[in-house]
């Protein structure tokens, strides 16, 4: 083994794109993947959940020089349809720009991309069905499994870097000799994945360039478009309790379900009963640990470190911009790997916990406040100060979406613009109402210059 050998757990899609920026760098790769080559396998059903690739994960795939193949797989979405109880539809635009948009993206579509481009550099092998059982830092070996086979044998490396998702079993290597700050927060709602078909002339059935969500409160569906006509949806819901997985158990149950909370969603599923019961129902979760990394042998990044919950459409471009801020700091300090990992662990660990937080607000957002008038007074309002003051004032949503200052950067400003919007819309129900000599005043005195990152 070599200092130029890195060993990598995990071919998803964070684990597939490190290997393409570590290939071009000159790196033997070896990737062990526990799953069957989804090039060659279906899908298992309902764990194709769309994606939402923004800004942040753009950037990592233009660098590695796969854009040009991404963008005829993606669908432009311009804002959140949201679907009240009596039919009712209103699209709240995600920013006021043309570029301003989001993009769904077939999750297995992008990762079978990123897989063949790191294949194709030459120094990329990618192993299928090897789980990976145990890491031992003290010989410098990697335990794995052919499940194929059941053959379990030890393999030597230099270097490890896990990518190996919310369960990493890296991970459970550094922290049993590190630190006991390795915590998975489970959010106690989980997911469904149904289908919205492709209609006639192969035509979208519902409006084709937005996210569309049907909120009620503690529950909600969204649906996401695809190239073919169709939308991937998932309902989101508690696990437990009077709305829930455990409760709505048969047919009947579901079908009232939906006839009640979901009427205008209910003619569109015409396979709801069928994908409910035999598609699994997914686990939502947080992972937070402090570090990610251990000595200069092993790191983790993506869904390994910070698994968030999908709400803000960020947990891919999150692991992307690890993965390229790891090959930055390759780039910058050769072969110093204590530094190179230190470092990106200090400069990812803040952001990994911000939008975990920002995330989970997202969902209180999405299922609940989308609808509330004060709430939608705040956007129009947030919109109109970007506006009147475009270097000083980001709407949140935009400064994670459509730029790429650090998330907890978006965070801390997000908190004080929070504040002055709440301070702005008091007694008020129109922006016209609104005392913008105030505005001025609050934004100069509480916000810095915001530096844009292209």
């Amino acid at each position: 083994m070599t200092d130029k050998h890195i060993t990598l757990i995990g071919a998803g899609l964070v684990g597939s794109l490190t290997a393409v920026f570590l290939a071009k760098r000159g790196f033997t790769v070896d990737v062990y993947e526990r799953r069957p080559d989804m090039r060659k396998e279906n899908i298992s059903a309902g764990r194709s959940i769309n994606l939402a690739l923004a800004n942040r994960g753009i950037h990592p795939l233009e660098k590695a020089g796969l854009m040009d193949d991404v963008w005829p797989m993606l669908t432009t979405m311009k804002g959140r349809m949201i679907h009240d109880k009596t039919g009712q539809c209103h699209l709240q635009p995600y920013g006021q720009r043309p570029e301003e948009v989001i993009y769904s993206v077939p999750r297995a579509d992008l990762n079978k991309l990123c897989m063949t481009a790191a294949e194709q550099h030459g120094n990329v092998t990618i192993h299928f069905n090897h789980k990976c059982n145990r890491v031992d830092f003290e010989n410098n070996t990697v335990e794995l499994e052919d499940t194929l086979t059941n053959t379990v044998f030890e393999k030597p490396f230099t270097r490890i870097i896990g990518t190996d998702g919310s369960a990493s079993s890296v991970r459970e290597a550094i922290h049993e000799r590190t630190s006991s700050h390795n915590f998975v927060e489970p959010l106690g709602h989980g997911y469904k994945e149904l289908t919205i078909p492709r209609g006639q002339q192969n035509k979208f059935q519902i409006e084709e360039q937005a996210l569309h969500i049907w909120p009620r409160g503690g529950f909600m569906v969204i649906a996401l478009p695809n190239k073919d006509g169709s939308f991937t949806v998932t309902l989101f819901m508690p696990n437990e309790g009077p709305v829930s997985f455990s409760e709505i158990n048969n047919e009947q149950k579901l079908k009232d379900f939906f006839a009640q909370e979901f009427p205008d969603a209910l003619p569109l599923l015409p396979n709801l009963v069928e994908e409910y019961f035999e598609n699994p129902t997914g686990n939502l979760a947080t992972v937070r640990c402090k570090p990610w990394h251990y000595q200069d042998k092993a790191i983790i990044i993506g869904d390994a470190a910070h698994a968030i919950v999908p709400f803000h459409g960020q947990g891919m471009n999150c692991g992307f911009e690890d993965a390229w801020e790891l090959t930055q700091q390759i780039d910058q300090h050769g072969d110093e790997w204590i530094r190179i990992f230190s470092n990106t662990d200090s400069q990812r660990y803040t952001n990994g916990n911000a939008i975990a937080d920002m995330a989970i607000e997202n969902y209180i957002e999405m299922r609940d406040s989308v609808n509330d008038p004060v709430f939608r007074l705040k956007k129009e309002l947030s919109f109109e100060l970007e506006k009147r003051w475009p270097t000083l004032f980001i709407p949140r949503y935009s400064m994670v979406m459509f730029h790429r200052l650090p998330y907890s950067e978006a965070q801390a400003r997000g908190k004080i613009q929070q504040e002055i919007l709440s301070q702005l819309v008091e007694d008020k129900t129109q922006v016209e109402q609104v005392d913008f000599k105030l505005a001025e005043k609050l934004i100069h005195d509480k916000l810095s210059e915001f530096v844009f990152t292209h």
